[in-house]
């Protein structure tokens, strides 16, 4: 059969078929071009080509849901719902195949829809044109920074993607924002969606947040401690008190929060706990590792009889010797760190205590133990307020600092007497100057950056090693369960070995420090950003801030500048000549506080 004259559909637009080759047929169009095209490039609409136009009359489509058939030409179809087979009435069928909601095509049929199938495309589509129209609205309200409650859809796209759990949102796209997490969060304030204080952090990290488990308590045969005056020095706002010290004539104790007797290994809380990783101690919150209610029955001093793990040890001439570890019942009393350094020397234990630390630090100051005092700062949120408070000297401060070394020296020494398997924290000798070295107890601010590049990274591992920072043969963090993982993991081996049950072996241990060491670097990351964050908001909120900055490092015109009260770094250049140690006086120039960053001028 010729075509030579047909009405064909090309590309959705109606053309004539005028001429034919052996292998391509010539089609002509309505502004009077015409191209050589492949049969199968076009599909056949109408035998006779005549003008046609988009401009369909209304049919009534009911007539297809008594048809029987599958499927049914277009010749067919035309001639149900328009009686008539001209071509413009083909023409129309043709748009509504491509249209597709009653039919489409299979090869050269056209396939009859389902009455349900219809109905459901159908509402699909008007659910789809109402979510077009509302998004139209919400961008004319969002390019006039107002939002309404029918927003509030395409306002929570663009919060998924500032917690970075979307890469895309049609609102941000239609206002032509590059959908990065930054744009988003900056948005959100804009619109006051979001104030300054929010914290997006934590979830853009996807740290997991606080929820409640039901614990049960495993009992143990405890031994009576009762008659010892145990302190647990802590913030004065602190409400998870891990440890507690006392001291029993020659026998020196430290004693942990007992966690393990509720967190068995490999349970439903074990889990829990090993995809958390650690506490994030954020200015604004805590996210914590374990329940908060599993907290708050650890921590000492929470009741009048406290359980723990205490550890016994005696120091002579800084070996230590005749190590005890029991599942205890002791009374706390908890105090602060302020009030413990206004009574060090006056209160007895206290006092016994502080002797015993200066002199285990004496001994770890002559292994080569480096600790550099940067500055550090305390960032709190209050109310609508951020405040920063630089973390002073303190002797109570470094008496419990030195106690938990001791605790994670007998720990280690423990172990490695009884073949326990545990998470050795190790680090290998840094390389410092002879200039370091020789003032190592009294660096400046600028000796102190220049000694912290010449740590080597600390390693987690099972094979007990020196750590060189420490001044130590071997060491094992084991003070805090509640907040950190692999102290609680240290713990369960130590309640496991002294109730005379199997301990885990060393691939287990290594298994669990594996799966830590993936976690850590987000939740590190969590904790620094959140940090930043609200070190921008201080400056916001302090517009009129100037400080001083020590000048560390100096590279041509760049000065790198350590500043004190804020704990923060920033890059300068200079005209004039500066050198190491120099002091500069510091005014904030501009903050970024998406990015978390400010740009400082000397003033």
């Amino acid at each position: 059969m010729s075509i030579i004259g047909a009405l064909v559909a090309y590309k959705g637009k109606p053309a004539k078929i005028v001429a034919s080759t052996t292998h391509k047929y010539e089609v002509s169009f309505s502004d009077g071009s015409s191209q050589k095209v492949r049969e199968k490039d076009f599909r056949y609409i109408h035998p006779e080509f005549s003008n046609v136009t988009d401009q369909c009359m209304k049919a009534d489509m009911s007539i297809l849901n008594d048809l029987q058939e599958e499927s049914l030409s277009l010749q067919e179809i035309t001639e149900w719902i328009f009686d008539d087979f001209t071509s413009q009435n083909a023409w129309c069928v043709y748009l509504m195949s491509e249209d597709s909601l009653y039919f489409y095509w299979s090869k050269d049929a056209l396939m009859l829809r389902p009455v349900e199938q219809v109905k459901l495309i159908q509402t699909q589509r008007n659910e789809k044109a109402i979510a077009v129209e509302s998004l139209e609205r919400c961008i004319v309200n969002l390019n006039n920074n107002i939002l309404d409650n029918d927003d509030i859809v395409w306002i929570n796209e663009i919060e998924q993607v500032a917690l970075n759990q979307s890469k895309h949102s049609k609102a941000m796209s239609a206002l032509s924002i590059e959908n990065t997490p930054e744009n988003a969060h900056q948005l959100l304030v804009k619109l006051k969606y979001w104030s300054e204080l929010t914290n997006p952090y934590p979830q853009r990290h996807k740290i997991y947040l606080d929820e409640e488990i039901k614990v049960i308590l495993k009992e143990f045969t405890r031994k009576d401690l009762t008659h010892l005056t145990c302190l647990a020095i802590d913030n004065g706002d602190s409400r998870d008190a891990d440890d507690a010290i006392s001291v029993d004539g020659d026998m020196l104790w430290i004693h942990i929060a007992d966690v393990a007797s509720y967190v068995e290994i490999d349970s439903e809380l074990d889990i829990f706990a090993q995809k958390r990783a650690s506490n994030l101690y954020l200015p604004d919150q805590i996210l914590h590792m374990l329940p908060p209610e599993l907290s708050c029955v650890c921590s000492l001093g929470g009741s009048e009889i406290s359980h723990a793990i205490s550890i016994g040890l005696k120091l002579d001439s800084s070996e230590i010797s005749d190590i005890e570890i029991h599942l205890s019942e002791i009374k706390v009393t908890n105090m602060s760190y302020e009030y413990a350094d206004r009574v060090i020397n006056e209160n007895e234990v206290l006092s016994k205590l502080n002797d015993i630390a200066i002199s285990h630090k004496a001994f770890r100051d002559d292994n080569g133990a480096v600790k550099l005092n940067l500055p550090n700062v305390e960032v709190k949120v209050k109310g609508q307020k951020v405040f920063i408070t630089p973390q002073d000297d303190s002797n109570s401060r470094d008496l419990v600092a030195e106690m938990m070394v001791i605790a994670g020296r007998a720990v280690a020494q423990f172990a490695i007497e009884n073949n326990i398997s545990m998470p050795y924290l190790t680090q290998e000798a840094g390389s410092f100057s002879e200039d370091i070295v020789d003032n190592i107890q009294n660096l400046t601010i600028a000796k102190a950056f220049e000694a912290s590049r010449g740590f080597k990274r600390s390693k987690i591992t099972v094979k007990p090693s020196m750590h060189s920072g420490l001044g130590l043969s071997a060491y094992i963090r084991v003070t805090s369960p509640m907040r950190r993982y692999l102290d609680l993991l240290v713990q369960q081996q130590l309640v496991r070995f002294v109730s005379e049950l199997p301990t885990l072996d060393d691939n287990a241990v290594k298994d669990r420090i594996k799966a830590i060491n993936s976690s850590l670097p987000k939740v590190n990351k969590a904790i620094r950003q959140s940090v930043e964050h609200y070190k921008c908001l201080y400056l916001k909120q302090n517009n009129s801030w100037e400080g001083e900055g020590v000048i560390v490092e100096v590279n041509g015109e760049k000065a790198l500048i350590n500043i004190p009260s804020l704990a923060m770094m920033t890059q300068i250049k200079f005209k004039s000549k500066i050198n190491i140690e120099d002091k500069v006086k510091l005014k904030v120039g501009s903050i970024n506080f998406f990015e978390r960053s400010v740009n400082f001028k000397p003033l």
